[in-house]
């Protein structure tokens, strides 16, 4: 987008008080969809699964939820939108968390690897930067999650934030330029002072950004599939293809909600499967790595499977396999064949017990059964404009309707 280069250098030297000048940014009072307010103005999570008997941890399919973050205002939630779709948050300007995190893909981006800081473009059209090591996870029902990230470095959705803010190969930016450039604002500084019940005019901290997004994330749920309508009592949800999918998915010889188990579709654990290094890339060793665990040598944490459909064409950690069906096909292959010779791994006990020489038809079957696992109903509203003033997501690359202030 050459007018976007041409235009940042002059973003960048505008005062942030005449950029966001904006005096009509207000915020929502409404909770996002699945979330009803409570008497002290949370929005709380409400969902069909809440009322189910059934202990979380295995393959059934009325299942109960773990624990979801909740709570936040709507106020505080919608703040976190307006800052998540903003190019203030990077150091250069020109990248939001949407830039990766795009709503049009699945709240991922759709490349096999992420580009950080420095990159142009949005999604799949994001191009150049810095090349980062790992493929963009999605966010969707991230408000479960019990850790985030790949390796689970981070275990609360605050902490998380800090990552790719802070981190000179992503957004590069820094506590102290953050800070500044948001105080610099009277919009967000009325916004702020709303959302949090401060009083106006109070500085705005780096512990209010990271609340707020992790507000607004934990809002992303997606619990309305029609697996969901069929885990919820209605038996013709499903096609009698999707069902076999089904039935194979749960099935003793496949067995694939060992890990990835509903309703979440994840177990939230680590999980060493034998994937190979990314092309041209060193092997990654995940969680091992990074706790200095050698049984965890090779371990990522199992993502989630819902909306898998929207986040690709690449998956595993580092985009080592570009369709669902060479994904799935890959589990159905001899254990550990895609490790380096003389690599080894302590292979997911799952993983390295069964071999379940599937038919090609019941793979393609279970393909088939993940498309039922769409469900953005909770897409977020991209706003037309943020208040910075710098550009949003391009109108080529959001594919978000109803997009609105």
């Amino acid at each position: 987008m050459p007018w976007l280069r041409l235009l940042t250098p002059l973003l960048l030297a505008l005062p942030l008080s005449l950029a966001g000048a904006a005096s009509d940014f207000e915020l929502d009072t409404r909770c996002p969809p699945s979330f009803e307010q409570d008497a002290q103005g949370g929005c709380r999570l409400r969902s069909l699964y809440q009322g189910y008997a059934g202990v979380s941890g295995h393959g059934g399919v009325q299942m109960a939820l773990p624990p979801v973050r909740d709570g936040f205002t709507p106020g505080q939630i919608d703040l976190g939108r307006y800052l998540f779709f903003d190019p203030l948050l990077s150091r250069d300007r020109r990248s939001s968390c949407a830039h990766c995190h795009h709503p049009g893909h699945g709240l991922s981006d759709g490349l096999r690897t992420a580009a950080g800081l420095g990159a142009q473009g949005a999604g799949p059209q994001r191009r150049g930067g810095v090349a980062l090591a790992r493929r963009t996870p999605t966010l969707w029902n991230v408000g479960f999650a019990e850790s985030l990230f790949w390796d689970g470095r981070a275990a609360t959705l605050e902490a998380q934030a800090h990552g790719p803010l802070f981190s000179p190969q992503e957004m590069g930016n820094t506590p102290e330029a953050l800070r500044r450039d948001l105080n610099a604002s009277p919009t967000y500084r009325h916004l702020f002072s709303t959302a949090f019940g401060a009083p106006a005019g109070a500085p705005i901290e780096i512990a209010q950004v990271a609340t707020a997004l992790a507000a607004f994330q934990a809002s992303l749920v997606s619990l309305n599939s029609r697996y969901d309508r069929y885990a919820h009592g209605d038996r013709e949800a499903l096609s009698p293809r999707e069902l076999q999918g089904l039935n194979v998915f749960r099935g003793f010889v496949a067995r694939c909600t060992q890990c990835h188990t509903p309703p979440l579709f994840t177990n939230q654990q680590f999980a060493a499967i034998g994937v190979g290094p990314a092309r041209g890339q060193p092997l990654d060793l995940g969680a091992g790595a990074l706790k200095g665990d050698a049984s965890l040598r090779g371990a990522f944490k199992v993502p989630t499977l819902r909306n898998v459909t929207r986040t690709g064409p690449f998956h595993f950690h580092a985009g080592q396999a570009d369709s669902l069906e060479r994904a799935v096909a890959f589990y159905n292959a001899p254990r550990g064949h895609d490790l380096p010779k003389g690599e080894r791994q302590p292979l997911h006990w799952h993983v390295h017990m069964l071999k379940p020489q599937l038919a090609k038809d019941d793979v393609a079957a279970i393909v088939s059964f993940l498309a039922a696992l769409e469900d953005e109903s909770a897409r977020p509203r991209v706003p037309v404009a943020v208040p910075s003033g710098l550009p949003v997501l391009s109108p080529r690359t959001s594919h978000s309707a109803g997009d609105s202030r």
